[in-house]
C-alpha cells in the first residue's frame, strides 16, 4: 500500500497526494452522476454544456496542481489502490447481502 507521509519535510507531499487523490475520486462520482443525469433527461442542453465545462476546468486545474506539486505518480498510485479497496468492499458487500438472502448457501 501507498505510504503517505504526513511527518517530516514530505509531509507537503504526503498531505497534496491524499488531498487530489480524494478531489480525484469526487470529480469522478460527480462525473457519474452527471452522466446519470443527462441519460435520464433531467438536463437542458444548456446545464449539460455548462457541466461539462466546469468539469473539464476542474480536471484541468487538477492537473496543473499534481504537475505543480510533482505528485502526479503518487496519486496514480494512491487512486489506483483505493479503486482496488472499493471494488473490493463492494463484492463484500454484494456477497454478503446474496448470502442474508439465501442465494449463497454454504456447502
Amino acid at each position: 500500500m501507498t505510504k503517505i507521509d504526513l511527518d517530516g519535510d514530505d509531509a507537503a507531499d504526503g498531505l497534496m497526494t491524499l488531498v487530489l487523490a480524494v478531489i480525484e475520486i469526487l470529480v469522478d462520482a460527480l462525473e457519474r452522476e452527471a452522466i446519470r443525469r443527462m441519460e435520464s433527461g433531467e438536463l437542458t442542453d444548456e446545464e449539460v454544456e455548462r457541466l461539462g465545462t466546469q468539469l473539464a476546468a476542474v480536471e484541468e486545474e487538477i492537473d496543473r496542481l499534481e504537475a505543480e506539486a510533482e505528485v502526479s505518480e503518487p496519486v496514480d498510485d494512491l487512486r489506483g489502490e483505493l479503486d482496488e479497496l472499493v471494488t473490493d468492499l463492494v463484492h463484500r458487500a454484494h456477497e454478503s447481502d446474496r448470502a442474508e438472502q439465501g442465494v449463497i448457501r454454504d456447502e
